[in-house]
């Protein structure tokens, strides 16, 4: 296995299109347990983790440029306030040290349907940057996922940042697991409220995660956004539960039963979406 080790972000390019076979690694904490268990063996490695422009992020106007390796701790540590719902995703992954180690561009690109960061950015409508050679494409989150473990990049191309908006509107993220911590999801889900639109999204209970349209239509049309902002009865979030679970299409493993997936997206759902309505309503009296 050939070991490659770019020092900048052409190099990188560079190299990725002379040898397409060579796998990214950054933090290393999906590539490395492959390699271990001996589930891969590819042909060469390219550590990216001497690019120093993948480890930054920015703002701009628009919102936020966040580099493919900058880890989830400063993602929690320096974005928290800017992107709420990343940064509660971000708090749920394994443990410090693999927090330290870990990045939303590695999440991305191992793209497996039980990735805890990937509700969040189809619900706040992050793009995800992509470049070659040939130049850069911009991939919405919606059309990134294409199937178990199966992205949207073509075979020369690296993940080079996630831009996600500046105001995505209130956000909550929840998660079950078969313990507290250090677990991969039984089930994920996320909520963005703004405006008059809802978006909901679902992790690990289906091939790839996936938006939930029929609840987000439901509350589109039942949220109260002009009137009197009370807390929202219990017979509307019971049901926007039962469309986000309907939106799934989860199996049995060793982590969970189909079954009590739905099971448990419904009632994340309803907790999710009572926190989310009370972060909308505070935000809008302090706008009002």
């Amino acid at each position: 296995m050939d070991f490659l080790r770019p020092k900048t972000l052409d190099e990188a390019l560079a190299v990725k299109a002379g040898r397409p076979d060579a796998v990214p690694i950054a933090g290393g904490t999906d590539v490395m347990v492959e390699l271990n268990f001996d589930h891969r063996r590819p042909a060469a490695l390219l550590d990216l983790n001497g690019v120093a422009e993948l480890a930054e992020w920015s703002a701009a106007d628009n919102g936020i440029r966040l580099g493919a390796s900058v880890p989830y701790t400063r993602v929690i540590t320096e974005l928290g306030e800017r992107l709420p719902g990343l940064a509660m995703a971000s708090r749920t992954v394994g443990s410090p040290q693999i927090r330290n180690r870990g990045t939303v561009g590695g999440n991305l690109g191992a793209a497996s349907p039980a990735g805890d960061t990937h509700p969040v950015l189809l619900v706040t409508g992050a793009v995800v940057e992509a470049r070659s050679v040939r130049g850069t494409r911009l991939i919405p989150a919606d059309e990134f996922y294409l199937g178990v473990k199966r992205n949207a990049l073509a075979e020369d191309e690296l993940i080079t940042a996630v831009r996600l908006p500046a105001d995505a509107g209130a956000q909550q993220f929840a998660k079950v697991g078969t313990r507290n911590a250090m677990v991969i999801a039984v089930c994920s889900f996320a909520i963005a409220l703004k405006a008059g639109s809802a978006r909901a999204a679902i992790s690990s209970a289906a091939p790839t995660p996936r938006r939930a349209p029929e609840a987000e239509e439901f509350l589109n049309a039942e949220l109260p956004w002009d009137s009197e902002r009370a807390p929202l009865n219990d017979s509307l979030k019971r049901r926007f539960g039962d469309l986000v679970a309907s939106a799934a299409a989860p199996i049995d493993d060793v982590r969970g039963t189909a079954a009590y997936r739905r099971h448990a997206l419904s009632v994340l759902a309803r907790r999710a979406l009572g926190w989310a309505w009370t972060e909308f309503v505070s935000q809008e009296q302090v706008c009002a």
